[in-house]
């Protein structure tokens, strides 16, 4: 792994089981503590967890990975492969290269049910968890509204094209952002193919075993769930949230005792963990794990 310039991490890769070459990214921290595993959502990528990476690293460190058809992540030539089951045996194939037998489990979305999966199979291997707007339950309302555009690919000429984009799709879900959140917003979610134009930086056959109803989730998730029991949980919901409904959120703090829910005021799926609410549910969370 060669350091980048001008960048706080190094970047790393591993291979998944069926032969794909798989990007992570590694930003230093203590070694007396166990390792922040950051999970992106289904159509993100790395890049989502910059600004959190930038506030911890150094005190933790964070492994960052992106699944595949994510990314720098290679394309998946079964896109029946994109699924949770597929992407837990990816990380956990990433868990074992780098010999981490514990971490800090942040998972927006997606990544919330690969925490919830891995607290399943691998319960011992996690010290705690924040589930960012997701839960054992998903609100079939906001399912609809991500099967309508995930794995649709435009492209844009500009950046600020990019942006008016993002801001049109996303408006109900960030309404107090302005012109240069979407632009941050729109740099995260796209980057530039060989002919100069701006396109979504994802596989658009994601979509396909996503839009057969029930592969979002797979298994039981409230068994999954309940798996961290024991665990410092934080459970981090939009207000606005279409995913997870607000009484999904307060059945599981009460199912998991110790699991503290937060609320984000003005947003919707899902909070970008730089709000002052999600800051401190973090920080609050890592506290705990400090403390162990």
């Amino acid at each position: 792994m060669a350091l980048l310039d001008k960048q706080r991490f190094t970047d790393g890769y591993w291979w998944s089981n069926d032969g794909l070459r798989l990007h992570y990214r590694d930003y230093p921290g203590r070694d007396d503590r166990p390792a922040i595993l950051c999970l992106h959502g289904l159509t993100r990528n790395a890049r989502d967890w910059e600004d959190v990476a930038d506030r911890l690293a150094g005190e933790w460190r964070l492994i960052v990975p992106e699944m595949r058809g994510r990314g720098e992540s290679g394309y998946a030539r079964d896109p029946m492969t994109y699924v949770p089951l597929v992407y837990l045996q990816d990380v956990e194939a990433l868990l074992n290269q780098l010999e981490l037998p514990r971490v800090v489990a942040f998972g927006t979305s997606l990544g919330g049910i690969l925490t919830m999966l891995l607290a399943a199979t691998d319960r011992d291997r996690i010290a705690a968890a924040l589930l960012n707007d997701v839960g054992p339950e998903l609100d079939p309302v906001g399912l609809g509204r991500i099967r309508g555009y995930v794995g649709r690919q435009v492209s844009h000429p500009t950046w600020m094209h990019a942006a008016r984009a993002v801001g049109d799709g996303n408006g109900d879900a960030y309404p107090g952002y302005a012109v240069h959140d979407w632009l941050h917003m729109a740099k995260r979610l796209h980057r530039l193919n060989s002919a100069g134009r701006i396109i979504l930086d994802y596989d658009m056959k994601i979509a396909e075993p996503f839009r057969v109803p029930g592969n979002e989730a797979g298994p039981d998730m409230w068994r999954a769930y309940e798996a961290l029991a024991g665990k410092p949980v934080a459970i981090v919901r939009g207000a606005l949230s279409d995913i997870l409904p607000a009484n999904v959120a307060e059945a599981m703090a009460v199912r998991i005792e110790g699991a503290e829910l937060t609320m984000v005021a003005d947003v919707g799926h899902a909070p970008v963990l730089t709000e002052p609410a999600a800051v401190g549910a973090i920080d609050g969370l890592l506290a705990r794990v400090a403390a162990a």
